[in-house]
């Protein structure tokens, strides 16, 4: 399957990316790259290889006990920033 520049751009969109003409191409042969080893990995024979199925089997877990809450101090003592008694983050206006 042939990559088009379109579908580089249509991506790049749902990703909300702003590239140049330049970049996309740079992301056409890039993505082309790795489309074309997914290719040659789908056409290798796989029928005489085992399968195995992962199966959780409910391992030991730990037991769910009540503790008290963290405290305000502790819960923000590695916190970059606060305000009051809230984490404070930076404002982000599109």
């Amino acid at each position: 399957m042939k990559l088009t520049v379109e579908q580089v751009r249509h991506v790049a969109a749902l990703a909300r990316l702003s590239l140049s003409e330049a970049e996309e191409l740079a992301a056409v042969k890039q993505l082309q790259v790795v489309l074309d080893a997914f290719a040659e990995l789908s056409a290798i024979d796989t029928s005489s290889v085992a399968q195995s199925e992962v199966v959780d089997e409910g391992g030991p877990l730990r037991a769910d006990v009540v503790q008290p809450p963290l405290g305000v101090e502790r819960a923000l003592a590695n916190a970059p920033a606060r305000s009051g008694s809230s984490f404070s983050v930076p404002k982000i206006i599109e």
